[in-house]
């Protein structure tokens, strides 16, 4: 079992001796962290190894998983690139077997003592962020682990400051988030009692009516424990951290790094291979995203401030831009286009390209002509040469999780951050303003969205940087123009005559982009060509119902297309010669 050091204030950088108000409150402590083996933990786990000098250890609950033992699943999850700075303090971090959904964390008699008696600070962000995670489990990982982790804070000997990471919108339901906790329409508590019984079909029949106009489970049991610890956490100096969408990093430990295809990151990816073509947003609503490595400088500045303050009740802040620094859906898409294709993967289906479509109508239209029909086509030619299809299980994951990521592109909400300005205004000393400051106005979105990409390509995709020049050669392949970047890429031909020069032919996305904004297109031949060409697959999708062997299903699939390509055929001729 660990003794408790004392430890003097560790080295700089530069080989100077740190003494800040900051470093002297982790001098001689340790931290207890959930969740160090998610995306956020491990960043905070290494921005406590580099910039906290005095800690003595950092302990982490981790489970035994896939045959593996907690300390082997803690080496391996060390051997990512990010702690590569902090080799020289992977010492202080020490295992402890346990499972956020035990009882009592599934903690030894032996580790929960030692927890005790050395332990003083708690970080809990562990959750499961799956937001169609159904009722029960979700109870269970993020109200009920957050009584189990307070319930060790009772026992702690000195709990100087227990810091839990909730989400920005689990009151989504509201049009302003302030820094309180609201009251739900139902007790939390009776919500536990009831999923102890509840099967997950009639849990699923519920959730409209108990949710409260939430999207899913995730944001709903956020809520909920939200409401637990402020009724059953009173007399623990406590943080409740509201990060909102948490992206890679901006800064350290590496500027784009992110290990997971959450949130935009799987996005990035769909578009960037030319699988996504489509998506439904209002493009001036606000993008509240947060990067990694401030959402971490954040938690660690919080509990210096909570130990500072003592708070004795739940103090609340909101990790969001807010007014600060705002980015838009608009700006995120326009940015991100063109370095996606400067930027490309060595594997890709289609050029990347496709538009944001402002009405859930057009964008439907559009999911269907350029998402369900080309992995129809697809599929069916893996079936006839007796492959596997995967484009169309592909595609239901992408508009599923598109559906989810709909509700967050539609909407806008104001947040407010007044103890986020306070926490800001208190880090005065100038080495803890470098160590810790978290300001997002300081932040150019255009280099940090290029390292954004940049990162997914290399830390999610695992594509060596030294493939982009190849990358770029493959992407031009499929047809391209000259990148910003200056990657040469063949011009592609239009079919449009001189009065229409930019266009292409019939493209469905564009179609479809214009008319959601309720734009004229030039020539009625466009519109006529989109129409005999919806026509004809409408039709080839009610033969198909009539005939549906896999070689009548190819006959038609084949036909289709032969008739699709003869439309363009006399959609261009007819252009040339200026006929519409």
């Amino acid at each position: 079992m660990a003794k408790k050091a004392v430890a003097k204030p560790g080295p700089s950088t530069d080989g100077s001796i740190i003494d800040t108000p900051m470093q002297n409150f982790f001098n001689g402590r340790s931290v207890f962290i959930t969740g160090a083996s998610g995306f956020l933990g491990k960043v905070l786990l290494e921005k406590l190894l580099y910039s906290c000098h005095g800690l003595v250890n950092i302990y982490c609950l981790i489970r035994s998983k896939d045959n593996e033992t907690p300390q082997e699943r803690l080496e391996k999850l060390l051997e990512a690139p990010i702690f590569e700075r902090s080799r020289h303090n992977l010492s202080k971090v020490v295992p402890v077997e346990g499972d956020i959904l035990a009882d009592s964390l599934g903690l030894s008699a032996r580790d929960r003592l030692m927890l005790i008696e050395n332990a003083s600070i708690v970080f809990h962000s562990a959750a499961s962020v799956r937001f169609d995670e159904p009722l029960r489990k979700a109870i269970d990982i993020n109200v009920l682990g957050t009584r189990r982790v307070l319930e060790l804070c009772r026992d702690l000997k000195t709990c100087a400051a227990f810091i839990h990471v909730s989400t920005a919108y689990c009151f989504c339901n509201r049009n302003f988030v302030g820094e309180e906790i609201y009251e739900e329409k139902i007790h939390y508590q009776k919500v536990i009692d009831a999923s102890e019984w509840m099967d997950d079909e009639t849990a699923k029949t519920c959730l409209p009516a108990i949710m409260d106009n939430r999207p899913s489970t995730y944001h709903y049991t956020k809520a909920l424990a939200e409401r637990l610890l402020i009724e059953e956490g009173r007399g623990i100096p406590m943080v409740i951290l509201r990060p909102s969408i948490v992206t890679a990093a901006w800064k350290e430990p590496l500027r784009g790094w992110v290990d997971n295809f959450n949130g935009p990151a799987g996005f990035v990816i769909a578009t960037g291979k030319g699988v996504l073509r489509t998506m439904y947003i209002r493009p001036d609503s606000v993008a509240d995203v947060y990067p990694v490595d401030l959402v971490t400088r954040m938690m660690i500045a919080s509990a210096w401030y909570c130990s500072r303050n003592g708070f004795v009740s739940p103090y609340v802040m909101n990790c969001t831009t807010g007014p600060l620094h705002q980015l838009t859906w608009r700006q995120i898409f326009e940015y991100s286009k063109p370095l996606v294709i400067a930027n490309p993967s060595m594997e890709i289906f289609r050029y990347p390209g496709g538009s944001f479509k402002e009405t859930k109508f057009w964008n439907r239209i559009a999911m269907a002509l350029d998402h369900s029909l080309p992995a129809f086509i697809v599929d069916s030619l893996a079936i006839m040469f007796g492959r596997k299809p995967i484009l169309g299980e592909v595609y239901g994951k992408i508009h599923r999780a598109m559906h989810i990521l709909e509700y967050f592109t539609t909407h806008e909400w104001e947040f407010a951050i007044n103890n986020v300005h306070s926490l800001l205004d208190k880090i005065e000393h100038p080495q803890d303003k470098e160590d810790f400051d978290f300001d997002i106005r300081t932040m150019d979105w255009l280099p940090f969205l290029e390292d954004y990409i940049l990162g997914v390509r290399k830390y999610v995709l695992k594509e060596d940087p030294a493939t982009i020049p190849a990358a770029r050669t493959k992407l031009n392949s499929k047809g391209g123009r000259r990148n910003s970047h200056g990657a040469s890429a063949p011009e592609r031909k239009p079919f449009g005559s001189a009065k229409y020069p930019d266009k292409k032919g019939p493209s469905w996305t564009d179609l479809m982009d214009r008319a959601s904004r309720g734009e004229r297109t030039e020539g009625r031949i466009w519109w006529i060509g989109t129409i005999m060409q919806a026509t004809v697959v409408y039709g080839s999708f009610r033969l198909l119902m009539r005939y549906s062997s896999r070689f009548n299903a190819l006959t038609w699939n084949l036909l289709t297309r032969l008739i699709m390509f003869a439309v363009r055929i006399n959609v261009a001729l007819r252009s040339i010669t200026g006929k519409s």
